[in-house]
């Protein structure tokens, strides 16, 4: 593969790239002075009157006065008070005439054939119809609120989990500032006059990103919106000094679980105009990324076929000629065996800005997984990370293997599955005990990941079992004694093989 190409959809990962599987589209409705139909008078109905209220729709409610809860009774006290109401109270049931003119309907129904009946008719009116707590016949739902208006967040389960919704939502009203609300009012004050002064795409994106620093590190000032307006002046200013030229930033994607992303790298990712993202990049990782970002597959993977080197190098340049925010996405850490090097230095080349942000590598993510130190200062003084193939896919020619088969240090070897009978022929044959511990890794911190513990004389047997269609790694040393241990331990109690265990 020596083309570079967008990614319109990945069927490896069995799900579009730029959108993962919804059971529910979730849109944000404008209400305001419009007609909305509820019927029913419980305390849950009761409920989604405030809630409408509080969108400014106008509400009629039909429901006998005999049936109304005392919440209800207290909600239209309160608002039969007021100079414009925008609860209505009609005392008689809902009716086929009920629906004209209605924005969306609400019927709070006790059985199956009242709710049917209920729905068929806001239906043949082609009104939009919830009926509370009767899934069969909602053709929308409710989600719980984060209410920062105007930020609004909604949470849904899809109806499987009211109760995780509210929790969902518990956690998330913690973690935003109580000012929202003050810098979201202050955004939409100044919106328009950003937009007269900043060009759409890099230059309105700056401003935008800035702001959001403010708002989760301080408290607005008092005129804040003319200091923002001001620099805003400020960016368009020396847009037009600017040569246009764009950023790159290598970003490491770590060993697949987005959550081990470093606040950094998610910042980046949804700074983007362009990813250029590695075969091994998962899809959670990619899911976090900005919607309107395009993305390119630059599957790079040994043993099969790649996009070459020089071909990501002349696009990383030529988009950020071209005014581009460039992520290059690599899995792991993109300075550990990623070819950071060679990237970096075609930029600096070209005079164009480079900036990294670290990720986790597989070998630290190796370490975590299995709960081993590898610098146990009881077994290693050193560790070192080596790669397992050369660019024919041998092993490299110039390691130094008799120290390389010292016990005390932790030695992980990187990409080394298809050599990992040599690494043992090798390391064997310069002295290293064959009952020296020995793991394999393999999708490390994936759903489908591998794991092998035993000793380095029958690694290559579990190499084999374990095969050779995912991305590996291998430890061996002293440091690996802890999960042989284990390991034996589990053996012993399973009656597995004394050679080692592979678990998925």
């Amino acid at each position: 593969m020596s083309a570079l190409h967008p990614l319109q959809n990945d069927s490896r990962r069995g799900a579009p790239a730029r959108m993962e599987p919804l059971a529910k589209l979730p849109v944000f409705l404008d209400l305001n002075d419009r007609r909305v139909v509820l019927a029913g008078g419980s305390e849950g109905a009761a409920w989604k009157a405030e809630l409408l209220v509080a969108c400014g729709a106008r509400v009629d409610l039909y429901c006998p006065a005999d049936e109304l809860s005392d919440t209800f009774r207290q909600l239209l006290t309160n608002e039969a008070a007021l100079e414009q109401p925008r609860l209505v109270h009609h005392d008689r049931p809902w009716s086929i005439t009920s629906f004209e003119g209605a924005a969306i309907a609400l019927g709070d129904c006790e059985t199956d054939e009242e709710a049917k009946a209920f729905y068929c008719a806001a239906k043949a009116a082609r009104v939009p119809v919830n009926v509370i707590d009767k899934p069969a016949f909602c053709e929308f739902q409710f989600g719980s609120i984060v209410n920062r208006s105007p930020v609004i967040i909604g949470i849904s389960t899809d109806g499987a989990a009211p109760i995780l919704g509210q929790a969902i939502r518990r956690r998330i009203e913690t973690l935003l500032p109580p000012t929202l609300k003050s810098w979201a009012e202050i955004a939409q004050s100044i919106r328009g006059a950003v937009n007269e002064r900043l060009n759409p795409g890099t230059e309105r994106r700056t401003f935008w990103e800035r702001f959001v620093d403010r708002v989760f590190r301080e408290k607005p000032a008092e005129n804040i919106g003319d200091t923002l307006v001001r620099e805003a002046e400020a960016i368009a200013r020396a847009s037009e000094t600017d040569t246009s030229t764009g950023k790159v930033t290598l970003v490491g994607a770590g060993p697949g679980d987005a959550e081990l992303l470093t606040l950094k790298a998610v910042r980046a990712l949804q700074s983007a105009d362009v990813i250029l993202f590695d075969d091994l990049v998962s899809s959670d990782v990619l899911e976090l990324a900005r919607r309107e970002a395009k993305r390119m597959l630059v599957g790079k993977r040994g043993g099969r076929e790649s996009c070459k080197q020089e071909d990501i190098n002349a696009t990383m340049v030529a988009l950020a000629k071209s005014g581009k925010r460039v992520v290059r996405l690599k899995s792991g850490d993109p300075m550990i065996f990623g070819r950071a090097g060679e990237e970096i230095e075609s930029l600096e080349r070209e005079n164009i800005p480079v900036e990294i942000v670290p990720g986790i590598t597989s070998a630290t993510a190796m370490a975590a997984r299995l709960g081993v130190s590898l610098t146990h200062r009881d077994h290693a003084q050193s560790v070192r990370f080596v790669t397992g193939h050369s660019r024919k896919g041998e092993l490299p020619t110039d390691l130094d293997w008799s120290k390389l088969a010292d016990p005390s240090v932790t030695t992980i070897f990187y990409m080394g599955g298809r050599t990992a009978k040599a690494i043992t022929d090798k390391l064997t044959g310069f002295g290293m005990s064959p009952s020296t511990p020995a793991v394999i890794l393999s999708s490390i911190a994936r759903d489908d990941e591998q794991r092998w513990v035993g000793m380095l004389s029958d690694m290559p047997q579990a190499m084999g079992e374990i095969g050779y269609h995912n991305p590996v790694l291998i430890g061996i040393g002293d440091a690996f004694i802890k999960a042989k241990r284990a390991d034996s331990e589990r053996s012993e109690t399973d009656t597995i093989a004394t050679f080692g265990t592979i678990t998925g």
